[in-house]
């Protein structure tokens, strides 16, 4: 399959991208979590290349693209800003957009923007109201063993989130409910390990489930019913992006299907990437089918 790799300018930083293959489906454009984390735990979706142009890129901040530090550029706007300005680069004029996680907030803000071309979304282990999020945080918390849950509890109290044994317990809360494969793939490690943390905190906050950063009133639940493209909601039975999150989701989008994966958390892409891949690419096919008899 054809891969190419390059920078695209954006407001005098750079953007990386990476491009596979070159078929005759819709490309699909996949955007990543975090805020603050790379392409990395998306990189499975490369295989779908074989029937579609696949682009992955890192975000400002992120990965292999520029890394300014300035807690004031974090903000949606300059994502969404980003996402167009790569999509023209690009010349995406048609496109399916896949964002997982912090990745789906994007993609949602971006269908709200009601872009042309936009043929389809797949959200992935992702959330319309940071509210909600907060809550069923709370209540997979609730039934964690007291010696996870009690530092967590004590240090985010304290403010002491930088403290090894907080830093222990949310490992803890992270092998139930982030990644459930033991040991953990070198790629989650590594997708952890290079997240950038100035665009995390700043966007979400230094605790993984209570939101405090410039998206912790984020909510855009009630306006759903704007987007009217087909839409795929996916999520990980055991996902701290619960399948009550993802049913919310599915029920607000006026054209919406709902798959919980059985074996996943949150990296079913990489936790069961088989049946990750087969459901997106059996979704995407589909809907070229539809565009095709237009």
């Amino acid at each position: 399959m054809r891969v190419e790799e390059g920078r695209i300018p954006f407001r005098g930083h750079e953007t990386w991208y990476r491009s596979v293959g070159d078929g005759t489906g819709v490309p699909l454009l996949c955007l990543h979590g975090g805020p603050g984390s790379t392409h990395l735990g998306l990189t499975s979706l490369e295989q779908l290349g074989d029937e579609r142009r696949v682009v992955l890129y890192d975000q400002l901040g992120s990965g292999n693209s520029s890394k300014p530090s300035d807690p004031s550029l974090w903000t949606v706007e300059l994502f969404l800003a980003e996402l167009a300005n790569l999509r023209d680069a690009l010349g995406l004029e048609q496109v399916h957009l896949l964002g997982h996680s912090w990745g789906g907030m994007l993609a949602q803000e971006y269908a709200l923007t009601q872009p042309r071309g936009l043929v389809c979304l797949v959200l992935s282990s992702s959330l319309s109201s940071a509210a909600r999020w907060r809550e069923e945080s709370l209540r997979l918390r609730a039934a964690l063993p007291s010696e996870i849950r009690e530092p967590l509890d004590a240090h985010e109290a304290a403010g002491t989130t930088d403290d090894p044994e907080y830093e222990r317990a949310i490992l803890g809360f992270l092998h139930r409910h982030l990644c459930r494969l033991d040991p953990w793939p070198p790629l989650v490690e590594e997708a952890l390990r290079s997240t950038n943390l100035e665009v995390y905190n700043t966007m979400w906050g230094p605790s993984e489930t209570h939101p405090t950063g410039v998206l912790a009133g984020w909510d855009v639940t009630a306006r759903l019913g704007e987007i009217h493209v087909p839409a795929l909601v996916l999520c990980g039975r055991h996902d701290e992006a619960t399948p009550l999150q993802a049913a919310t989701m599915a029920q607000a989008l006026p054209d919406a299907e709902l798959v919980i994966f059985e074996e996943s958390a949150h990296m079913a892409p990489v936790e069961e990437t088989e049946r990750y891949l087969a459901t997106v690419r059996a979704f995407l096919m589909c809907i070229d089918s539809r565009q095709a008899d237009l």
